[in-house]
C-alpha cells in the first residue's frame, strides 16, 4: 500500500481536507492542503467548505477548528499531542485570575484550551498580536495570557502595562544563549532571526523577531542572508523550500538530543501513518461542549474581524 496514495484517495472520497502546522514532520508538511502558523491554520478552518478537517498540529489547534466548524468533524492524528503553554494555563486558576482584575480586557494567545478561551475578550496569534493589543483603548487595563514572554514583548513594543499570566512554552525556553553566542561566532554574518515566544535575552540577539509565518516572510525578502533560526526546527522544512538557496541553521537547544536544535515533543507525536488512520476511521474526533463552544467562538471570531 502507498500510504500517501491511500491518504489522497480517502481525503477526495470523504471530502477532507488536511490543515498542518509548520512544526510537523515534513511528510505531513507535503501531503497537507495548508500549511501555516496559527492565524492561517485559524483562517483556513474557518473559510473551508470541508465535510472532514484533518488537523495535523496539537490539540488546541484542532479545538479551534471545532469551535469555528460545530457541523464539521474534526480529527487530530493522535489525541496526545498536546501543549506545554496551553497546560500552564488551567481554566479554573485562570478563571479565579481574572476575577482579581474585574475591570481588565482579557486577551489571551491562541495556545491556550477551549475553557480558557471562553473566559477571554480576545484572542491573539503572535502573528497578530501587536494589532489586538493596540486596538484595545490606551485607558482600558489588559490582562494578557498565557505566554509571559510573548507579553513581555508586546508590553515593550507598545509600551502597555499588561498583567500577564505566568505561562510559558518550553520548546521556545529550550534555547542556550551560551549555545547561541558560540554559534553566532562560528558564524558572525549569520542574522539570528526569533519566534517572541522566546525568552528576552533570546529576543535581544534577535535582527528580526516575528510569528512563525513573519519569519518565513522575512527570509523571504532577504534572500542573500545568511539565517540562524530560534523557533521549532520543524519550520526549517518549508523555509527553506521557500529559500532553497539561503543558508539557515536552528538555534541550539540547551538540552544535547539527536538534533541539537529545539522541537516540540507534542507536535511530533503526529506521523503519516496516524494521519492515514485517523482519515480511515474519522478519528480520533475533536469535541468541544456547546456551551464552551459558544463562549469561545466570539473572541475567535472578533480576532479573526482584526486580522483581515
Amino acid at each position: 500500500m502507498d500510504i500517501i496514495e491511500e491518504i489522497q484517495r480517502l481525503k477526495k472520497e470523504k471530502n477532507a481536507v488536511i490543515l498542518a502546522h509548520y512544526y510537523q514532520e515534513p511528510a505531513i508538511q507535503e501531503i497537507a492542503d495548508y500549511v501555516g502558523d496559527s492565524l492561517g491554520l485559524s483562517q483556513k478552518a474557518a473559510e473551508t467548505d470541508a465535510d472532514i478537517i484533518v488537523f495535523a498540529g496539537v490539540h488546541f489547534m484542532a479545538e479551534t477548528a471545532k469551535i469555528l466548524n460545530p457541523t464539521k468533524k474534526v480529527l487530530l492524528p493522535d489525541v496526545t499531542a498536546g501543549c506545554s503553554l496551553a497546560e500552564s494555563c488551567p481554566s479554573e486558576a485562570f478563571e479565579e485570575f481574572i476575577k482579581a482584575y474585574p475591570d481588565h480586557t482579557v486577551i489571551t494567545y491562541v495556545n491556550c484550551s477551549a475553557e480558557v478561551k471562553a473566559l477571554t475578550d480576545i484572542v491573539c496569534t503572535s502573528s497578530n498580536a501587536l494589532k489586538i493589543v493596540e486596538s484595545i483603548p490606551e485607558e482600558i487595563p489588559i490582562i494578557f495570557a498565557p505566554d509571559r514572554n510573548l507579553g513581555k514583548y508586546i508590553m515593550q513594543k507598545t509600551g502597555r502595562d499588561m498583567v500577564l499570566w505566568d505561562g510559558s512554552c518550553v520548546v521556545h525556553e529550550a534555547f542556550s544563549i551560551e549555545k547561541l553566542i558560540q554559534l553566532h561566532k562560528k558564524y558572525p554574518d549569520y542574522k539570528i532571526i526569533a519566534h517572541p515566544e522566546s525568552e528576552e535575552h533570546i529576543l535581544k540577539t534577535a535582527t528580526y523577531v516575528g510569528s512563525t509565518a513573519g519569519m518565513i516572510n522575512y527570509v523571504k525578502e532577504h534572500t542573500d542572508e545568511k539565517f540562524i533560526v530560534a523557533t521549532e526546527a520543524g519550520i526549517l522544512h518549508k523555509m527553506q523550500q521557500e529559500v532553497p538557496n539561503t543558508e539557515l541553521i536552528p538555534a541550539p537547544a540547551k538540552d544535547d538530543n539527536t538534533c541539537a536544535c529545539s522541537e516540540c515533543a507534542y507536535m511530533k507525536v503526529n506521523t503519516i501513518q496516524k494521519l492515514y488512520n485517523c482519515l480511515l476511521n474519522e478519528a480520533p474526533q475533536i469535541e468541544v461542549p456547546e456551551k464552551i463552544r459558544k463562549r469561545a467562538l466570539i473572541p475567535i471570531e472578533r480576532m479573526l474581524e482584526l486580522s483581515n
